[in-house]
């Protein structure tokens, strides 16, 4: 895909991971616009001349909110990257309300974004949507919500891109290993920088790959096409 003059929505896209796509595809040519929630980062957001639209995408509202946003607006790429970890411990005090805020962004937000924008996406001379799943929707860890969002966005991917076939649509994931984000800091594993993770999405998106292996994801991928229980092993134990 031609990057230069393409019109992309980066969810999720004013820290970590998004903040560096959208910067990428700036630099390219692109126009793009970011959604997220925090004021002080969308200010900054807006002050790097990103269009900015503050929504809560954990909940159907924030999902419209965009929708709204962008009426009109000829959308060439969507990026499903905005993610939150959701709670690790599920024997003590496992809290349903951050689950259900987790599973509805993670999952149910991308689902609602790209059935709202597919009528738009499908009829740009070439456009592609970009989920960002992870390396655990291969093999899980102990973080159990997180996985099983990221696990489903993979299926779901993959069911999206059958249907999509032979049109103008390239549906493309995405699998990052760890990244040195805010949603991180307290992981003390070897972290890719957002900077190398996002020019690895952007460069898929360029090249039309459909599916970016990135980092160490690209040795759990051989691991588990090897021994699917011991990737489920490694990972449980990483």
């Amino acid at each position: 895909m031609r990057i230069a003059g393409k019109t992309a929505l980066v969810t999720g896209g004013t820290d970590g991971i998004g903040l560096e796509i959208a910067r990428q595809l700036k630099a390219k040519g692109a126009i793009v616009v970011v959604a997220g929630r925090d004021p002080g980062r969308l200010a900054a957001a807006r002050e790097a001349n990103f269009q900015a639209i503050e929504a809560d995408l954990s909940t159907g509202a924030g999902c419209d909110k965009v929708v709204q946003a962008l009426d009109g607006v000829a959308l060439d790429i969507l990026i499903n990257n905005a993610g939150m970890g959701g709670p690790r411990d599920l024997l003590n005090g496992f809290d349903l309300d951050q689950t259900d805020r987790a599973i509805f962004l993670n999952l149910n937000a991308p689902m609602h974004l790209i059935a709202k924008f597919l009528p738009t996406l499908r009829q740009r001379p070439e456009a592609a949507i970009v989920n960002v799943t992870s390396g655990l929707a291969i093999a899980p860890s102990a973080a159990g919500v997180y996985c099983a969002t990221k696990a489903g966005l993979r299926s779901f991917t993959q069911a999206l891109r059958h249907q999509l076939k032979g049109s103008n649509m390239t549906v493309i994931e995405a699998l990052p290993p760890v990244v040195e984000t805010r949603m991180t800091v307290e992981n003390t594993h070897k972290k890719m920088s957002a900077q190398d993770c996002a020019a690895a999405i952007v460069a898929a998106i360029k090249s039309g790959k459909t599916e970016a292996y990135i980092g160490a994801t690209r040795m759990l991928r051989i691991v588990s096409e090897i021994s699917p229980a011991l990737a489920r092993r490694i990972m449980l134990n990483y």
